[in-house]
């Protein structure tokens, strides 16, 4: 049952981190979406910033030691991403790299929304 749990929380924490990196483009098709994506961006930023802990990595990391495995040493993105998909001396690049690729979705939000204005505007 931990396991299981772990193993949820730890599939959530993936999924909110490629929302927080892909959700602006959601909202190029649901537009009412970029509020929540606004929110995910700024909760990223912050713990980035002030070196904050996320609150699913202490319950996963609960969960796992309830399960009788290894918890988590230190944190999520440390145990599955750094030196796993990028090395550690890298970790600023794959910042800049997701910041982008965030920059670029909301770009193209905001095109795509001055372009629907525009056209609702010609009619």
């Amino acid at each position: 049952m931990y396991r299981m749990l772990a193993d949820a929380t730890m599939v959530l924490h993936f999924a909110f981190l490629a929302y927080l990196t892909l959700g602006g483009f959601l909202a190029w098709r649901w537009p009412r979406t970029i509020i929540a994506h606004l929110v995910a961006v700024a909760w990223g930023v912050l713990i980035v910033l002030f070196e904050l802990d996320c609150p699913l990595t202490g319950p996963e990391d609960y969960f796992r030691r309830q399960a009788g495995q290894e918890g988590l040493q230190d944190g999520f993105i440390d145990t599955y991403l750094t030196d796993v998909v990028y090395p550690a001396e890298h970790v600023d690049l794959a910042r800049l790299a997701i910041a982008s690729v965030v920059a670029v979705s909301w770009a193209g939000f905001a095109v795509r929304m001055r372009a629907r204005r525009t056209s609702r505007l010609s009619r």
